[in-house]
């Protein structure tokens, strides 16, 4: 009885002692023997794969093949069959200085010509937000409430992006500047004499010691961010368009897309303090 313990056990550490020395092997990026391999890595085809290298292997033939390519210049996703909304994602028609290409490590961009100040003339020139505002309204027991959604959506993504730096109020008072990190982080409410397109252009490409987020946020999001900063700026800058959004009758609720046209008016002071002094935007 000893014998065959002893002999069952013996086969059972030398088959053991094989698979585990058989699924090792002296390549450390090998991931040796597998029970389930296509558990691991799929045999169909994935995006974003260069079949041309994959598992240790090279196949000439499928380098040759389209897969992980470098989209070409200027290409934009996809955006549905919405006009007005592929018309806001297109590429802005007003390039970044030539300076920024060094200044703010920007990659990719069609830049202007180096004499030219296209934040001081191009962007100061764009005096309007192409982006409407969503605006619901809803009845409940005759009680009407309004929302601003492009506005509600914007507040989110300033709580992200913006508000370690510019404070919760856009009054400079981030965290970052308490801590010392940074200076020099303006007011909003003093930089009335900004255009919406100068408000743009320092999100998209960056201003003064603030990077480009134009790799963080895509163009409909930084517009809503616009009209977040001229909320700042003008607590009734989108009363207007909040009472212009009415259920008709019998309805419960409604949501429609509004313009806002009106920006706060700035004064000579104010636009005298914008030429002159550098803009962190």
């Amino acid at each position: 009885m000893k014998m065959k313990v002893r002999l069952v056990g013996g086969v059972m550490l030398t088959a053991i002692s094989v698979v585990l020395f058989g699924s090792c092997v002296s390549d450390k990026d090998s991931s040796g023997l597998e029970y389930m391999p296509d558990m691991y890595r799929s045999p169909a085809i994935e995006p974003y794969v260069d079949y041309g290298q994959i598992r240790g292997r090279e196949d000439a033939k499928l380098a040759m093949e389209q897969s992980a390519l470098t989209p070409p210049h200027g290409t934009i996703p996809y955006y549905g069959t919405d006009a007005e909304e592929v018309n806001l994602m297109m590429p802005w028609s007003i390039k970044p200085n030539y300076i920024f290409g060094r200044t703010h490590g920007l990659t990719g961009f069609d830049f202007a010509d180096p004499e030219e100040d296209t934040y001081e003339n191009d962007a100061k020139a764009w005096t309007w937000n192409p982006l409407k505002m969503e605006i619901s309204v809803t009845e409940k027991d005759g009680d009407v409430t309004r929302k601003n959604l492009t506005l509600a959506n914007a507040k989110k993504l300033y709580a992200s992006n913006c508000m370690h730096c510019h404070g919760e109020k856009g009054d400079g008072n981030g965290p970052m500047m308490e801590s010392g990190a940074y200076s020099g982080v303006p007011n909003y409410k003093d930089k009335t004499g900004l255009s919406d397109g100068q408000i743009f252009y320092s999100i998209y490409y960056g201003k003064g010691m603030m990077g480009s987020h134009a790799s963080l946020l895509n163009k409909k999001e930084i517009w809503s961010l616009v009209h977040y900063i001229r909320k700042f700026q003008d607590a009734d800058y989108d009363k207007a368009a909040m009472e212009s959004v009415v259920l008709d009758k019998g309805q419960k609720s409604v949501i429609k897309k509004v313009a806002v046209t009106s920006a706060p008016t700035a004064t000579d002071e104010t636009t005298e303090e914008v030429e002159n002094e550098e803009d962190n935007i």
